[in-house]
């Protein structure tokens, strides 16, 4: 049996701003032509032709951007708004933790409020009576319900009104992301809630951006992106793919903004300066064509003498230069990685004359400029023989064991005594992702062991930890 069934709807809203005419509002009402008779400039699609269904006692989660019409859903689903086409069907007493305490009013007590929400939402005084002291454990608000609800904080306001719409024992929960009404505790009370409704064989329908909770809890998923539904089924590979969407546009605005930082052309400079590699993103970089330089002496002041507190920028004499610099994952060019896989910093370079004395260097850096790791090739004593002409210099990393982050990249070729030949600091990011939230910059490889007498309850690929 259904709990709730959408069929082809639609829900398109006036955009703010654009003026249209009606001969009288009556009129307008009466023939829909409010929102019909708009342009398409003038409306926007916040649902479009999403069709889905949700079995009695199901689970279901819906994820997604912002804007993406999850809200709008639960609005549909709820009877707070309707659509402007197909059908929404709903079997059953709906309680939507949508808008925690629409309908409080600040100035009376919170007792008295209790009993207006109750009624609001279908129940009885009779039943509130019956409910009331419950609600207010749960609430956590004791010694404050006979209080205004004005002198509340948001977090009070907020438990009272999860408290009073969970109490009133519907058959659908519809969940708009209400984890964060409170501390720790409470959403861990909350989410102990849900789980009781579910064992009760009550329909939830869950909208939250938290995709381990829709993973662990929901029977199934939908991932609406610009009001269409783009996968439903198996919540596992719906966040997959919702998460492989993600990185993709990740991926393209690092990449942009890569390509911004690395507009400027190269400071020629003349003067030695700290030996090693810098930190920053990957793309490409650096002019199309090599140029000769005639001497190695420039302004002074062009080049840092505190490497770690130098800011974005490309500097160097020019002699060697990196002309571009590509990062790569399993898949070819990349900007964002993933914890434990390979990574690849590919630089393509060019030697206006033959150069004897040079080093290529690496370094990596937080986002918080703290260096993670650095290297160059005399550091690894590699000896330098000759570079001359076009070139390609790759550093590959078998397991990049960075725990999740966004991560800075410095790339060099320069003297044994840390003279610069092209010195690109800053002008690279990448990001790292992990569904293991470790803390710090570095993840390694490791294993827990326990005695027999310390257990762990069962994991979710069913074993033993």
């Amino acid at each position: 049996m259904l709990s709730i069934e959408l069929e082809h709807v639609t829900k398109v809203y006036r955009r703010q701003g654009t003026r249209r005419q009606f001969a009288t509002l009556k009129s307008a009402l009466l023939t829909g032509s409010l929102v019909r008779h708009l342009r398409p400039h003038e409306t926007f699609h916040a649902l479009n032709d999403v069709s889905l269904k949700v079995l009695k006692g199901a689970s279901y989660g819906v994820l997604g951007r912002n804007g993406s019409g999850k809200s709008t859903l639960l609005k549909l689903v709820a009877g707070i708004t309707k659509p402007t086409g197909g059908i929404v069907r709903v079997n059953g007493r709906v309680s939507a933790l949508i808008e925690l305490g629409a309908g409080f009013h600040p100035e009376i007590s919170g007792r008295e409020n209790v009993f207006i929400n109750g009624v609001m939402l279908g129940l009885s005084r009779r039943e509130i009576g019956k409910r009331f002291d419950e609600i207010v454990e749960f609430a956590e608000l004791e010694d404050f319900i006979e209080a205004p609800v004005k002198t509340y904080s948001s977090g009070m306001y907020m438990r009272l009104g999860f408290a009073v719409a969970i109490h009133v024992n519907p058959d659908i929960l519809l969940v708009d992301e209400v984890l964060a009404v409170g501390d720790e505790s409470f959403s861990l009370k909350c989410l102990d809630k849900f789980a009781e409704f579910k064992r009760r064989g009550k329909t939830i329908l869950l909208v939250t951006h938290g995709l381990s909770m829709i993973e662990r809890f929901c029977d199934e998923a939908v991932w609406l992106e610009g009001g269409q539904n783009l996968a439903i089924g198996d919540p596992k590979r719906v966040v997959q793919t919702y998460l492989a969407d993600i990185e993709q546009a990740e991926d393209k605005h690092l990449a942009t903004e890569d390509a911004k930082a690395q507009r400027d052309p190269l400071i020629e400079v003349g003067k030695p300066a700290a030996a090693g590699p810098a930190t920053k993103n990957a793309v490409t970089s650096g002019p199309e064509e090599s140029r000769e330089i005639e001497t190695e002496t420039v302004d002074d002041e062009a080049i840092p003498t505190n490497m770690f507190a130098a800011k974005e920028g490309r500097w160097g004499s020019g002699s060697i230069q990196i002309e571009k610099v590509t990062l790569e994952g399993d898949k070819g060019p990349a900007h964002v990685f993933h914890t434990g896989g390979p990574m690849k910093i590919r630089m393509r370079i060019n030697a206006v004359r033959p150069v004897d004395d040079f080093a290529f260097g690496i370094s990596i850096f937080s986002s918080d400029g703290v260096c993670c790791y650095g290297t160059n090739t005399d550091i690894e004593e590699m000896q330098a023989g000759s570079c001359e002409g076009d070139g390609e210099v790759v550093f590959a990393i078998d397991r990049l064991d960075l725990v999740e982050g966004t991560y800075k990249l410095d790339v060099a070729v320069h003297k044994r005594d840390g003279f610069s030949y092209d010195y690109h600091r800053l002008l690279y990011t990448f990001r790292v992702k992990s569904r293991t939230k470790d803390v710090g910059v570095y993840r390694p490889i490791h294993s827990w062991y326990f005695t027999d007498n310390i257990r762990f309850k069962q994991s979710d690929n069913g074993s033993d930890d």
